[in-house]
Order: structure tokens, then sequence, then C-alpha cells
């Protein structure tokens, strides 16, 4: 018959609490990352589907630059994009084309005096009908 070695079951202890709580440090770090940046990073997911979704918009080639910036806030307004000032987009005309250029930055307080900046830039060529 064997005996149990308890030598060997001491060996097999698990994670001390100084590991445990840099795993804590860690994965709450990551989730508060996420928690920060993702609604930041949905909106601009949603100001690219607005703007994508002005190709093929009827009279956008004589739409003058006001009524397409006031036509892209309207959609803007609809999908619930609050924090995004209609100053970031550019609207250049030639001929038929459109030429929208969106250049903004987003700036969030991560904890204490720690910042994020995030910086977006789009362009997109669209023609009406």
């Amino acid at each position: 018959m064997k005996k149990n070695n308890l030598s060997a079951m001491t060996r097999q202890t698990g994670a001390s609490a100084l590991t445990m709580m840099v795993m804590v440090l860690f994965f709450g770090g990551l989730l508060t990352l996420a928690i920060k940046l993702g609604p930041i990073y949905l909106d601009d997911i949603t100001i690219q589907e607005a703007l994508e979704s002005l190709d093929g918009t009827d009279g956008l080639s004589t739409m003058g630059p006001a009524q397409v910036r006031t036509l892209i806030n309207k959609r803007l307004s609809v999908n619930n994009v609050r924090g995004f000032d209609a100053k970031n987009i550019t609207v250049e005309k030639d001929g038929d084309t459109v030429m929208i250029l969106v250049d903004y930055e987003v700036r969030n307080d991560l904890f204490s005096n720690v910042d994020t900046v995030v910086h977006f830039k789009h362009e997109y060529e669209m023609k009406g009908k």
C-alpha cells in the first residue's frame, strides 16, 4: 500500500495573493479601457455608416455644402450621435462629385489625470442621382 505523500500536496498550492491581485488589476484595466473607448469607436462606425448612406441620395450633386452638412447632421441625430460637432465636416463640390472630409478627435478621461485621445479621419467621394 502507498501512503499519501503530504509533501507533494503542499507543493500544489494555488496562485498567491500577489498573483491574484496583479491579475485583477490587469483585467480591470482592460475592462476600463473597453468601457471608455468602446462607445467612441461605436460612434465612429455610426458616423461612417451615416456618411456612406449619402451615396446615391437624390439631389446630392445639386445641394450646396451647407445643405449637405444639414443632411448629415439630421442623419447623425437620428442615429443618436450627440457629441459630434458639424465643424469637423468639410464638404467640397467638384461638378457632380461631392467630397466629404471628416477629421476629428475625441478626448476622454481615463482616470485621475490620465486621458485618452482618439483621432479619426475619413474621406468620401460621392455622386448623387
